[in-house]
């Protein structure tokens, strides 16, 4: 992903350091990002070396499938980490199958992504549906929350927010 850091680089950094800027439960902590599926050991000595609480794997839209990530995740979880897994709401079954014993940590963040382009574009009455697979499959019904009233000023996070990132060698 060409995206900006601090040192104004713009190349595919591997691992980069900054704060969360995300509101999620690690909101503001030193955080050490994750660019696709690494060594576990590699991760959770450059966490150290930076002196991070939390790990935020999957940086840049780079979660794929690969068995890695459920060694990662063990891994770092057990190191005592905070662990956010970003990765895209069409893989969310096989995700829940490979996390399903992390799903109740208290320090993982699951970080489902919804891609919504265009998002200003809606009225007023657009609705964002939490369906299951289909009627009384797995969940109790189904949530409905106005697209209005999610996009609050107090859950959004500017582009330039990312630009203080720190590329870690």
């Amino acid at each position: 992903m060409d995206r900006p850091y601090a040192d104004g680089q713009t190349d595919d950094a591997v691992y980069f350091t900054g704060i969360e800027v995300e509101h999620t439960p690690a909101h503001n902590l030193l955080t050490l990002f994750v660019v696709g599926p690494q060594d576990p050991m590699e991760v959770a000595n450059k966490a150290k070396d930076a002196g991070v609480k939390h790990i935020y794997l999957g940086a840049n839209k780079s979660f794929n499938h690969n068995p890695v990530w459920k060694e990662l995740v063990d891994v770092l979880l057990h190191e005592g980490y905070w662990v956010t897994l970003d990765y895209p709401v069409r893989l969310h079954s096989s995700v829940l199958r490979q996390m399903a014993n992390h799903m109740r940590s208290s320090k993982f963040i699951p970080m489902i992504s919804v891609e919504i382009p265009n998002i200003e574009v809606y009225n007023y009455n657009a609705t964002i549906k939490i369906d299951d697979l289909s009627m009384d499959y797995s969940n109790p019904g189904v949530w409905c929350h106005s697209l209005h009233d999610l996009m609050g000023r107090d859950k959004f996070t500017a582009w330039d927010a990312y630009t203080d990132d720190e590329i870690v060698k």
